[in-house]
């Protein structure tokens, strides 16, 4: 079918609500609203959604277990509905992309990124689509520093704007498959 279950990473509470950290829950967050689902308690882990589109039910989830431990909940989510990991969308932020920028891929190395790590190591498989939305460079300051940080008044637009984006490249994932959003949104330029 393609894609089942798309993640997105963040921490969990109002003091992360709203840094670069965080940019994962806010494209989901963006995207539930865009499908008219809403969020819901599922377990002690996490929340997800719920919509239905043309090629099938689509889950939205975002664990609640603090990024480095993000893998708990997505092996359940997946081992419960038994969605293999190249039909699981994960959703995180990257400091190695331009603020705005998108990077859609099948597959790889987690790229330092501890969220994606753990899911990687939950599932046993580096073989899961991932779209990584830029957050910009720390530029020197210690990045734990700078992911924990909120986005500059001046920031705020780009990322509206990558917001609304990565929503459109996660649907277009879900309806016409991970190499199609590819080529249309990994050649975009940032905004």
């Amino acid at each position: 079918m393609g894609i089942r279950l798309v993640v997105g990473l963040g921490n969990p509470g109002k003091e992360y609500a709203q840094t670069r950290h965080n940019v994962g829950f806010l494209v989901l967050e963006r995207l539930a609203s865009e499908l008219g689902a809403s969020f819901s308690k599922k377990g002690p882990d996490g929340v997800v959604a719920e919509a239905h589109r043309d090629a099938g039910k689509l889950t939205l989830a975002c664990p609640m277990t603090y990024m480095n431990n993000s893998g708990v909940f997505v092996r359940f989510l997946a081992g419960y509905s038994n969605i293999p990991p190249t039909d699981v969308l994960v959703c995180y932020d990257d400091f190695a992309l331009p603020l705005g920028r998108l990077r859609i891929r099948l597959k790889g190395s987690a790229g330092g990124h501890n969220g994606m790590q753990s899911i990687i190591d939950h599932l046993k498989s580096p073989e899961i689509p991932r779209l990584r939305v830029g957050i910009g460079d720390p530029s020197g300051k210690p990045t734990k520093d700078f992911v924990l940080s909120g986005f500059a008044p001046a920031e705020r637009p780009i990322l509206k704007d990558a917001i609304e984006k990565a929503a459109s490249a996660i649907l277009d994932a879900a309806d016409r498959g991970v190499e199609a959003a590819m080529n249309r949104f990994n050649a975009e330029p940032a905004s």
